[in-house]
């Protein structure tokens, strides 16, 4: 049976699921109960317009780095 070599390696994995965890977490971060009919100033809190944007932009950008991410070999 012949070894095959896979373009990403088992951390690389993992480091992309904790990156995707930190997108969904990010998104989830912005939610929040609507608008309606009546105004609601939650809408632009502090949560919602900038820690759940900047939680998922550095989601993003670990999810690039997760890609790019070269483990050392031990030969």
């Amino acid at each position: 049976m012949e070894n095959k070599k896979f373009g990403l390696s088992k951390i690389n994995f993992i480091l992309i699921a904790v990156a995707l965890l930190v997108i969904v977490i990010g998104f989830l971060l912005m939610t929040g109960k609507p608008s309606g009919v009546e105004f609601n100033p939650d809408i632009f809190g502090t949560r919602r317009i900038i820690v759940g944007p900047m939680i998922s932009f550095i989601g993003f950008i670990s999810m690039i780095a997760a890609i790019l991410y070269t483990p050392k070999n031990k030969d």
